[in-house]
């Protein structure tokens, strides 16, 4: 036995059993079909395929960026010939790569590297890539692609959380019954913070506004229970003039930030906006003037207070969303209720009573929507309440729940998420130093 260290792809159909369940042969005819055009496309990319059980596909390349490109043209041309099938007929793959070291037994090959890429794939959406954070750090720079930071994942039966990237794979026609609906990807609020516009009358301002922009996204990131699009996606869009709405549906981010910079002798000027990305509306904005003696100092400041801010202004435009939905389980809202109100109290032993109600909030809003789905039996309304949501939304994807069920969900889970947020803002708070825990007290206060 061997160890190197190899970029590993691994597949999978989504919807697999569910499409032999409905028509054995013509499934088993289209997975040979798919079979054939990703082994071209593996090999066309200096890859080998190693092992193709069931609907599984796992491969390995020598290249990280061999891997990446393997898997955009394998989704590009899946689709491709996916429009050419019956709505029944056609085949989403989920794809996950990650470089690793693997141990070689012949053709064979083990290892925490292939278990990550396996664990990373069922992260992906149908028809989608998702990659690991040491294969993002090889192919950010080297390939033209739109990637989503989903933040540090905990995967099962691997130790260490792994960072987790999505990439945006545009797609002419996606797979029937495969495509995830907008309540089951938008659990948490995504943003995008668009590179902020120099407008000063030098050129040599720009680095002021580049690293601003740097710096907001990088603090951002700090938040878990929020979905911020990587640095170098955002960069694409600098010096453009861009419609809002048209980027956040690219990118699939409720949230856009833009601002600009304008510097006159020794003062500068720096305006932010939060806009929602369904609507245009702007759901906040503000401006700083500031003496620049210390440019960096300036930086730091301002970066603080935007940050401070920010997640705060999401919550309540959350807040707001989830209002327009009706709420038909009483009890689940009566938790959220409480929990809110305990929460801002700003105790520890009442944060922990306010998170308690939240699961308990959780838990009835899943039960209540199970006893009203059709095709889903009694007893999966405690596997929900015990194994979470995420079990809970793959049992949705096997069944056709009626609007007002779907509403009860993304209500209750809309106003947790806000909630979460809150929570998380509060957590970082306190990490930081006394003075910056002072300038963040004194932004959420202007904010209430």
């Amino acid at each position: 036995m061997q160890r190197r260290l190899a970029a590993i792809l691994s597949a999978d159909v989504q919807g697999y059993s569910r499409m032999m369940s409905e028509n054995e042969v013509a499934t088993v005819q289209t997975l040979t079909a798919s079979r054939r055009l990703i082994t071209d496309v593996v090999e066309s990319r200096h890859g080998r395929i190693v092992d193709m059980p069931g609907d599984n596909v796992l491969a390995e390349f020598g290249s990280a960026v061999d891997a990446v490109q393997a898997a955009i043209a394998m989704q590009t041309d899946l689709d491709a010939r996916n429009t050419r099938l019956p709505e029944d007929r056609r085949m989403a793959f989920r794809i996950g790569v990650n470089l690793g070291e693997v141990i070689t037994e012949g053709p064979r090959i083990y290892g925490d590297g292939v278990n990550t890429a396996a664990r990373i794939e069922a992260l992906a959406e149908a028809g989608g890539i998702c990659i690991s954070a040491k294969v993002y750090e090889e192919v950010r720079d080297r390939i033209e692609a739109a990637f989503v930071d989903l933040g540090e994942q905990a995967l099962k039966n691997i130790a260490a959380p792994v960072r987790v990237y999505r990439i945006a794979v545009a797609s002419s026609q996606p797979a029937a019954r495969a495509a995830p609906r907008k309540d089951e990807t938008a659990v948490k609020p995504s943003i995008i913070v668009l590179p902020l516009t120099n407008m000063s009358a030098t050129a040599d301002d720009e680095f002021f506004a580049d690293g601003l922009t740097e710096d907001i996204i990088t603090d951002l990131s700090r938040f878990r229970e929020l979905f911020v699009i990587s640095r170098n996606t955002a960069f694409k869009y600098k010096g453009k003039a861009v419609d809002v709405r048209q980027v956040a549906r690219e990118l699939g981010v409720q949230y856009v930030v833009e601002g600009s910079v304008r510097r006159a002798g020794n003062r500068v000027r720096i305006t932010v906006q939060l806009i929602d990305g369904e609507s245009d509306r702007h759901v906040w904005a503000e401006r700083y003037d500031r003496d620049l003696a210390d440019i960096f100092a300036v930086q730091d400041e301002i970066t603080i207070a935007i940050v401070a801010t920010l997640p705060g202004r999401m919550e309540a435009a959350t807040r707001e969303r989830a209002a327009r939905k009706p709420t038909e389980n009483i009890g689940a809202y009566e938790c959220v209720i409480t929990a809110k109100v305990l929460h801002h109290r700003s105790v520890r032993t009442e944060n922990d009573k306010a998170l308690e109600l939240i699961e308990r909030a959780r838990s009835r809003s899943t039960r209540s929507t199970r006893m009203r789905t059709p095709g889903v039996p009694a007893s999966s309304a405690s596997a929900g309440s015990t194994n979470g949501p995420t079990t809970w939304r793959r049992s949705r994807r096997r069944s056709r729940a009626s609007s007002a069920s779907r509403s009860v969900w993304t209500t209750t889970t809309a106003t947790c998420t806000a909630f979460s947020l809150q929570s998380t803002s509060h957590r970082t708070t306190s990490s930081r130093p006394a003075t910056t825990r002072a300038a963040r007290s004194a932004s959420i206060r202007t904010m209430t």
